[in-house]
């Protein structure tokens, strides 16, 4: 018999294990300094390293800003359809049906097309390029039709 006071705390097979490969369960990610070494546990027990192309998820600030020029330009779109409802009767004065309809569709989905173009263009960009191409959007594509005559007017 041992004299260690530890003896009563420990199980037997308790034995320090041997210093494993640095890597986190399926579903967590490593941030912060040294993140870039962390590797991924295979099916079969072994340590894959990082791959260099790996996708990262957006910030939640980043997907705050997104949800909310998103919902900006869903307000467009409604405005731009609003707006040019009530601008049609007085645009039949001076141009015909067929010359307003497609600018009426087109103007109705630039929000939306902008959105997506802003989406696209700037994928593997700095976040606040992206960022500035959005408020960009933002000031270009007021419903001015709404905002002049508005819904009542």
């Amino acid at each position: 018999m041992t004299s260690d006071s530890d003896d009563a705390l420990s199980w037997d097979g308790d034995e320090v294990a041997p210093a494993k490969d640095g890597a986190l369960p399926p579903g967590w990610n490593a941030v912060g300094r040294g993140s870039d070494e962390v590797g991924r546990p295979a099916d079969d027990g072994t340590v894959v390293a990082p791959q260099e192309g790996e996708p990262v998820g957006l910030s939640t600030p980043m997907l705050l800003i997104l949800g909310v020029v998103g919902g900006i330009y869903l307000l467009y779109t409604i405005g731009w359809l609003i707006g040019g409802l009530r601008l049609q009767p007085l645009a039949s004065f001076l141009v015909s049906d067929a010359m307003f309809l497609p600018w009426f569709v087109l103007a109705i989905a630039a929000p939306a097309l902008w959105f997506l173009a802003s989406w696209v263009l700037t994928r593997g960009r700095a976040a606040w390029i992206r960022i500035a191409v959005l408020f960009a959007g933002v000031v270009l594509l007021v419903p001015w039709p709404f905002v002049t005559v508005g819904a009542i007017g």
